[in-house]
């Protein structure tokens, strides 16, 4: 059945799907340190134009074959790549498991393709673009350069650039014991992002009632 919200969100972002991924690593070089964790957080809007967050994919991911493990990044994240427990995928079989339903939710939106959304996306758009052409995968679903920065639009909103800061600003809940997950960074970003671009759209309709066709100014007093 036709869904009359699905133009209304591909209009909104120029036939762009904001998809909210964060990725964590084994150091910051997206050719020589590997991918451990990856989490992609899809949005939907609803008949009110309104974001929300709708479904979370993720996965921890096998280091690649020579990749170098930098022991400063694995004690911040607190991630051991090489715990039993960690059910981890390699590469192309992770990014395949996260592309499938982003790749539904592009067509489903009536959208052109996938635009990454993070805080600092450049980093995490690095090494998803670099684990991309690793495994070989032709049919990418997000646009290769474009993105969507959080840490920007706080800054704008907020007065804040660090995502902990920006969220409490927000009125979000931050719970430093479960920072630097790639699963609850992501739908932290995105609850951050869908109250940013939910706020602008209430600012323009007060606007639009205010200024809207037909209204008159107030009188002076």
């Amino acid at each position: 059945m036709h869904n009359p919200a699905h133009p209304v969100f591909a209009r909104r972002f120029r036939g762009f799907l904001p998809v909210v991924v964060d990725i964590e690593t084994s150091g910051f070089n997206p050719t020589k340190n590997a991918v451990l964790e990856i989490a992609a957080v899809i949005m939907e809007m609803d008949g009110q134009g309104r974001l929300h967050l709708a479904e979370t994919h993720a996965s921890h991911v096998k280091p690649f074959p020579g990749a170098k493990l930098e022991p400063s990044a694995l004690s911040f994240n607190k991630i051991d790549p090489f715990h039993p427990f960690r059910f981890a995928l390699d590469e192309k079989e992770a990014l395949d498991k996260l592309f499938h339903p982003i790749r539904a939710a592009v067509k489903r939106n009536a959208c052109t393709r996938a635009i990454l959304v993070g805080h600092n996306p450049a980093f995490d758009l690095g090494f998803l673009n670099a684990a991309v052409e690793r495994a070989g995968i032709k049919r990418n679903p997000f646009h290769p350069f474009s993105t969507f920065d959080t840490a920007t639009l706080s800054g704008l909103v907020y007065g804040q650039t660090v995502l902990a800061k920006a969220a409490q600003a927000a009125g979000l809940e931050w719970d430093g014991e479960q920072a630097h997950s790639a699963i609850y960074d992501a739908e932290q970003t995105a609850r951050l992002f869908c109250g940013i671009v939910n706020r602008w759209a209430d600012l323009v309709e007060a606007e639009g009632r205010l200024h809207g066709p037909g209204s008159e100014p107030e009188p002076s007093a």
